[in-house]
């Protein structure tokens, strides 16, 4: 009878992972982390599964509903159930492959019904559908799906230009409005103050004029009753000649030549005395 030459030897597994222990190719036990005794060559460590969250980023290229291919990315982030490592190890060859292909099933079945502005205001609802879609498959084989999300919903570069022409003359049509509507006030303010200098500048000239009326009365009047024998008439004829020479001494710089011969200023006279006379009457008929 020959002796059997096996030995326990001594395994070790690290923090966070979970050994599987195969006795002459059929599934013994699983162990934990720390050391661990097997019985050598008979059984072995054949496998080791981490137990922390891992991550797994999908790029699927699909289309929009208005016929817009996007790239959308997709971040994965799952681990292995340590009560299931044995469906984790024995039911799937590559788990990676399969939660990629459900990611793209979900991708492609969600995408095509949202147009392009909706597929990027429905990011949350797009990772929510793969989430749902890869807990419920992927908790059969002993994985936990953690979270899903949508990192990146790229269209072509093309699209990207012209989206952004698009918003730039959405921008620069409000910009042109919002210039236009502050002309429009500019010029309102403008033609308000134009108004009001107008009118001050009226009210200037009537009491300017006012005053003048009233200070020829007043040296009419005080004239003829300080000079015996003065009439009013003799007193607006010597005002009238004293306007005259002041207009000439100010009209003088302008190179204007008037004649002013004692004749001319005479018949300047009396012709400023007949509109006078002429305006006075008519106003006492309109009165009257």
């Amino acid at each position: 009878m020959s002796e059997w030459l096996g030995c326990f030897c001594l395994q070790c597994i690290r923090e966070k992972e979970v050994g599987v222990v195969e006795d002459l190719g059929q599934f013994k036990r699983l162990v934990g982390e720390g050391p661990s005794c097997i019985v050598w060559p008979l059984q072995s460590v054949v496998g080791r599964l981490s137990l922390r969250v891992q991550q797994l980023d999908v790029l699927c290229e699909t289309k929009t509903k208005d016929n817009v291919f996007v790239q959308v990315g997709v971040a994965v982030q799952y681990k292995v159930v340590t009560e299931s490592a044995y469906d984790a190890w024995y039911r799937l060859t590559s788990p990676t492959s399969q939660i990629q292909a459900y990611v793209f099933d979900v991708i492609r079945s969600t995408v095509p019904r949202l147009e392009l502005d909706e597929a990027f205001e429905s990011k949350d609802d797009i990772a929510s559908a793969v989430l749902e879609q890869l807990q419920n498959v992927m908790k059969d084989y002993g994985y936990r799906i953690v979270n899903t999300l949508v990192t990146d919903l790229a269209p072509d570069s093309k699209v990207k230009a012209s989206m952004n022409e698009i918003n730039a003359a959405k921008r620069l049509k409000q910009a042109a409005s919002h210039q236009a509507e502050a002309d429009k006030v500019r010029q309102v303010k403008a033609a308000e103050g134009e108004a009001e200098a107008r009118y001050l500048s009226g009210l200037g000239v009537a009491r300017q004029r006012k005053a003048i009326v009233q200070g020829l009365q007043a040296s009419v009047s005080e004239f003829s009753g300080e000079v015996n024998g003065a009439s009013p008439k003799d007193v607006m004829d010597i005002l009238l000649l004293s306007q005259y020479f002041d207009t000439l001494s100010s009209v003088g710089a302008n190179s204007l030549i008037l004649e002013h011969d004692p004749a001319t200023v005479a018949n300047l006279q009396h012709q400023v005395g007949e509109s006078f006379m002429t305006g006075n009457r008519g106003k006492r008929d309109y009165f009257e």
